[in-house]
């Protein structure tokens, strides 16, 4: 059974992971970060309504809240704590994709979408990456593949969700079925733009993030788990990680031809 908790990995950086369940049902987990920014200010990585206890633990951090600037809400499928996020940091702004305006219109956005380079370059602590050739918003609303990546160059934390998983499977089990333990999203076939080359252009973004963000030293997924690699291994995984979506894109491609 997941239980809410903050994990701290350095250097200004805290993983929150939360509950989330299906149906009431199944706990498939979520997540949210919490950024220290040079300026002493901090900002979410998405919207979790977090309980009592880790309430606490981050109000103790950021001077009851008052020191929460903005709320960045990366993925345009993580809309269900919005609205709660906003009523706990009232005085945050509000940054989400045209699809969290849609949800929560009511909402006090501000103009400019999360993905813009605008919000980028004023939260230049962090670096992000829209993945190319997948469409960030899916018209099949049960296609997630698509997010905005952040990576925290200070503490070596890559926050994600859904575009990669990290596969909670034993070590052992893992190695019988020569799996990687990184891996990306099973819809990312689904994802892909309909238009030629589109996969080409997602090997070489992933390609890319994984040499521009080699440094990761944490990876924290939603709905999966946080996972911490070798310092320089990120390529490698990465690599892995596109070589066990290579047939998706292959299926794709020759759908095109």
């Amino acid at each position: 059974m997941m239980t809410e908790r903050v994990i701290e990995l350095g250097n200004g950086f805290w993983n929150i992971r939360g509950n989330l369940r299906i149906g009431g049902l199944v706990n498939v987990g979520t997540q949210c970060s919490l950024v220290r920014l040079s300026s002493g200010r901090f900002v979410f990585l998405d919207s979790y309504a977090f309980g009592e206890q880790v309430a606490d633990q981050v109000m103790a951090l950021t001077d009851g809240g008052r020191a929460v600037e903005a709320v960045l809400n990366l993925h345009p499928f993580h809309t269900l704590h919005c609205k709660t996020m906003h009523e706990m940091f009232p005085q945050a702004q509000l940054f989400g994709s045209d699809r969290h305006h849609r949800k929560w219109p009511d909402l006090p956005w501000q103009p400019e979408a999360v993905e813009s380079p605008k919000v980028a370059s004023r939260f230049s602590d962090l670096r992000f990456s829209l993945p190319d050739g997948i469409d960030y918003i899916c018209q099949n609303e049960r296609v997630h593949a698509g997010s905005l990546l952040a990576f925290h160059p200070a503490s070596g934390t890559l926050h994600v969700d859904d575009t990669l998983n990290v596969l909670p499977i034993p070590a052992l089990l893992r190695r019988l079925l020569r799996m990687p333990r990184l891996g990306f999203h099973p819809t990312l076939g689904q994802a892909l733009q309909d238009r030629p080359g589109a996969a080409q252009d997602f090997r070489a973004w992933a390609l890319r993030i994984a040499e521009d963000w080699r440094d990761t030293r944490t990876v924290c997924a939603a709905h999966s788990a946080t996972l911490a690699i070798k310092p320089g291994s990120f390529p490698d995984h990465i690599r892995t990680a596109l070589a066990r979506a290579e047939p998706a894109l292959k299926r794709f491609e020759a759908k095109r031809a």
